[in-house]
């Protein structure tokens, strides 16, 4: 289990090819695991957490997507969706694992390993407060801007 924890700082580009990392955010942090750009769930969710990200913002807090798709990939997803969220390219998975976002899955009776959708947050001291494994895109990030209220 990761709550409680302090989480370790990682550099990672988002969709516009900048470094972002996680010890030079400020405020909370709402760090959540996707498992591909454009796919229904996927879009749902990112669209659910940018229409909340003004919600997010008066509660100090910035929403971070990460999955394992390119930084092109990002571009072209919040470009589609005019998505308003930062979007973090892990092709490794090195992120996904520290955060126990990554590992076996099962579809259509097939078992892989792969992106776990979870969400992970982190308080302002950079401390892993909460953490949702397996969660259902639909009201996900209402229910998360909830916690934090």
């Amino acid at each position: 289990m990761i709550e409680g924890k302090i989480a370790k700082n990682f550099c990672l580009e988002n969709q516009d090819g900048e470094k972002t990392c996680l010890n030079d955010i400020k405020g909370k942090i709402v760090l959540y695991f996707y498992p591909k750009d454009n796919t229904p769930g996927c879009t749902l969710e990112a669209k659910q957490f940018t229409d909340l990200a003004e919600e997010f913002k008066k509660n100090k807090t910035t929403i971070i997507g990460v999955s394992k798709d390119s930084t092109s990939s990002h571009k072209k997803f919040c470009d589609k969706h005019k998505l308003e969220i930062t979007l973090l390219s892990d092709p490794d998975f090195e992120i996904h694992k520290s955060f126990e976002a990554y590992g076996k899955k099962k579809f259509m009776g097939k078992e892989f390993n792969g992106t776990i959708r979870s969400t992970v947050l982190i308080d302002e001291n950079k401390k892993i407060i909460k953490y949702w494994p397996k969660v259902s895109p639909i009201g996900h990030a209402k229910e998360v801007l909830n916690f934090i209220k």
